[in-house]
Order: C-alpha cells, then structure tokens, then sequence
C-alpha cells in the first residue's frame, strides 16, 4: 500500500486545498493507505516538503494550484519519486491535461490503483530560475501581465480574476517585438502579444491555448500571437476557451526542444502561473523526465 506526503497550499482557492484534501484523505486512509499532511508557507518551502517525502519514498501530493503543482512536480523531476496531484487552484491546468477529476473517489482511485506514467517536464534558465523545472508551460507577454495582475487581485477570486487582469493587461499593452530561437539554431523575429511555450495544452484557468501539445512527446509547442488590433485580440482571448484561435492567421506555431525568447524591452514571463521574472529566458523539454499519477 502507498505511503503519501500531502503538501498543502492553504492559501490555493481561497483555502480550498485543505478542503479538497480532506475527503480524498478519508479515503485513502480508510484503503489502508498511510498519509502525511504537510502545511507550505511559500512554494519554496513546498520545494522542500517534497524534497523530504521524496526523500523518506512516500508519494507526494501536491494540494493545490498550478503553482503548487510546478513547484512540487519540478524539484521531483528527473527523480525516481511519484508526483500525485489533489487539485484545488484556480486554474488546475496540468491536471486538466492530464484528464484527472476533482471528484473525490475517482481521484483516490487513481491515486491508489494507478501505475505512473512518464511525462516531461520544462527546465527554466534565466537570470532569476537557473534551472528551474516546471511542468505547464513559460510564457511572456500580455499574459504574463495579466496573471500578475490576478494574482495580486484583492478583490477578485477564480476566473473572474483572470478575466479582470487580462482586460486590463490588454487595454494597456503596446506591441513587443520577440526574437525566438528555436534548438539553437533558427530566430524568428516576431511583432506581437505573446510567446507561449506549451508543454501541456492548456494554461490559464483552462484556455486551450496549444490544442496539440501533449506532455509525453518530448517537443514544446510555442504559440506566438501577433500582433492585432485590440478588438481582435480581445476576440482571440475568448476564442482560447475552445481553441479556435489557431485558425487565426495572428497565431503561430513552433515546435523545438529548446527555446529562448527574447524581447526588445524588459517583460515578464510566468511559469505554471508564478509570474517574478523578465525575459531573456531559455526553456528546455525534459523528456519523461516525471512520474506522475494520472
């Protein structure tokens, strides 16, 4: 029987993390399984849990958000240990692509019966994250302003949120010009709102903003959206919902296994939802480099 570490985020959903653990830790205890619960101050603290669960060979729950889940996921990879996750963020993007459930029973028995499977991961070189791994995706632009504008939001929660900080990020955006160098060896030279580098389909509170992407084929899809009027844009916002953005001449994909974007002034870009950095950065695919429940 599998010995978990749960570590928790309280603060994921507005505390919702301890109350999405709470019935999924009935279960598991009432299967026999053995479980931790283990309280994050900050995501380098949770670093550290897991690092210390990983260590003692118990599976590690990370309780929470995509935050939560990069964080715990990337300092798991390219380990032996098994990454489970109970999601309760406001997002839940790599859970979502991965196809899990927030129903309680059903995530107890995979969490319980399931065999871990291999999926990749992204490592992050920057000024700030020198190799950083993450699981989600890295991106600069628009958006990356618009999540640092939610994640600040004080009077918002959810998706509302998210829709608050990207029509705000959007009214005050001017087009930036990128320089993106795909395995080393090809730039491009692009006018526009964002770069995406996309190991999982979705990001952003559920946009499907790389339809293709999938987190076990070793390559990042990079989503480019340039430039456009506003209006359109805002159009386009609404379209990723489905993914019907990528019949939009604006948006461009590139595939590689190592990217590095660039800007012609200083832009943030996040990481599975985290956003304290500017560019340049330098990502790379790890391939299978993660076990995972899912």
């Amino acid at each position: 029987m599998r010995q978990f570490t749960a570590v928790v985020n309280p603060a994921a959903g507005s505390s919702s993390g301890t109350a999405a653990l709470l019935p999924v830790a009935r279960l598991l205890r009432e299967a026999g399984a053995g479980l931790e619960t283990r309280y994050s101050r900050s995501l380098d603290h949770a670093r550290e849990l897991a690092r210390q669960a990983a260590a003692q060979g118990h599976t590690v729950l990370a309780v929470g958000g995509d935050g939560m889940a990069g964080a715990v996921g990337g300092v798991l990879s390219g380990t032996d240990a098994v990454l489970g996750l109970v999601p309760s963020g406001r997002g839940n993007d790599f859970a979502r692509a991965l196809g899990l459930t927030a129903d309680p029973a059903a995530l107890a028995d995979v969490l319980l019966h399931g065999t871990p499977r291999a999926v990749d991961t992204i490592r992050v070189d920057s000024a700030a994250h020198p190799g950083v791994a993450v699981l989600g995706s890295v991106y600069a632009g628009v958006d990356a302003v618009a999540n640092r504008y939610a994640n600040h939001s004080r009077l918002l929660r959810g998706s509302a949120s998210y829709y608050a900080g990207g029509a705000r990020a959007v009214v005050g955006w001017r087009p930036a010009t990128y320089r993106i160098t795909v395995d080393g060896t090809t730039t491009h030279e692009r006018r526009g709102y964002t770069v995406v580098a996309a190991n999982s389909g979705y990001y952003g509170f559920g946009r499907r903003i790389a339809p293709d992407a999938r987190v076990d084929d070793g390559l990042l899809d990079v989503v480019v959206i340039r430039h456009a009027p506003k209006r359109l844009f805002f159009a386009m916002m609404n379209e990723l919902k489905t993914g019907a953005h990528m019949r939009r001449p604006q948006v461009e994909v590139l595939r590689g296994k190592e990217i590095r974007i660039e800007a012609d002034r200083d832009l943030p870009y996040g990481a599975d939802g985290e956003v304290d950095a500017t560019l340049p950065v330098t990502v790379r695919v790890c391939p299978g480099a993660l076990r995972v429940l899912g």
